[in-house]
């Protein structure tokens, strides 16, 4: 009598971006965990595109078999050149960044309409800091106080330059994609993410949301976690 062959899931990789903190993925790596997804939380340094793809890359060098990546604001930046890796077969963007060749996060930032983050964010010796005023206003407005208080308390700050660093060739032209689009989201204007998902051809999903869909929409994101999981299989 032969035996079932399992299909094994794809290994998930989260990379985060800016004004992020391990916790946006914490949660999140339970869940899938629990499902039998082997899942991976790549801590970007947020130091330059170059320091945080290696990070990824190093990631995913030591993968067995498939991989799909999600990436978070920053996160998506990183993904969009280290998904050219051949172990790749999927991209997932949360709230996220998705370059063409040669574009950066100001390039992006320009085809839209001018967000009001920048107003809350400080520069401390070359790092970018967000206020708790900025938490609560137009990065995570949709969550309750305490999880602002908690998101402001852990985030990691960003090395200013990195809003110059321009993306390289895109996985997206030759991987499959998906994008959540948070359509209130204050910090990647909702027009230009329609824009990069578009141009991406990426199976998306809006959701009224703020940057930190994650966290205020967790099940629905997941959700589109596990769909671009299973479709790769």
């Amino acid at each position: 009598m032969h035996k079932k062959k399992t299909i094994a899931n794809p290994q998930l990789f989260l990379s985060m971006g800016y004004g992020q903190m391990a916790r946006h993925g914490a949660s999140s790596i339970e869940v899938l965990q629990a499902k039998g997804y082997p899942v991976t939380s790549v801590q970007n340094p947020i130091t330059s595109l170059a320091d945080d793809v290696a990070a990824t890359k190093r990631a995913i060098s030591i993968a067995k078999g498939k991989v799909i990546l999600v990436g978070h604001s920053w996160g998506g930046m990183v993904i969009t050149q280290a998904g050219n890796d051949p172990k790749v077969v999927g991209l997932v963007y949360v709230a996220a960044f998705a370059p063409d060749f040669g574009e950066s996060i100001n390039t992006l930032n320009s085809k839209g309409p001018a967000g009001t983050i920048g107003q809350y964010i400080t520069p401390i010796e070359g790092f970018l800091h967000l206020s708790r005023e900025g938490v609560r206003k137009v990065f995570a407005q949709d969550l309750p106080e305490k999880e602002q208080d908690l998101v402001y308390a852990t985030q990691t700050s960003g090395f200013a330059p990195i809003f110059d660093d321009k993306g390289a060739e895109p996985a997206w032209k030759t991987k499959p994609s998906w994008f959540v689009l948070s359509t209130d989201d204050k910090a990647i204007n909702p027009a230009v993410q329609r824009l990069m998902a578009k141009r991406a051809n990426a199976k998306t999903t809006e959701i009224n949301a703020s940057h930190v869909v994650m966290l205020s929409h967790p099940k629905e994101v997941l959700s589109i976690i596990e769909e671009a999981a299973n479709s790769v299989k």
